[in-house]
């Protein structure tokens, strides 16, 4: 449990926002999304390190376990806009 709640807060201090709906921690400003199981399922580096990935903000970036679906890409691009 401990490290549920460090990993929420590395992503809360690192600008990232949960939303409750989606299952998503969303950072607009950086333009990515990470999964609710993609942050469970990683440790605290790799997580830190897709946090510090520089995506130069062209188009988002989805952290989840399988890869979405172009589909699905499509929906939340149009969402978190």
């Amino acid at each position: 449990m401990a490290t549920a709640i460090t990993k929420s807060k590395m992503l809360e201090e690192a600008g990232y926002d949960y939303s409750f709906d989606r299952r998503l921690y969303i950072n607009r400003r950086t333009k990515k999304a990470f999964s609710v199981e993609f942050a469970e399922d990683h440790n605290e580096d790799q997580l830190r390190t897709c946090i510090d990935e520089d995506t130069k903000a062209q188009g988002w970036r989805f952290y989840f376990n399988s890869a979405p679906t172009e589909a699905v890409k499509r929906e939340l691009e149009m969402v978190l806009r």
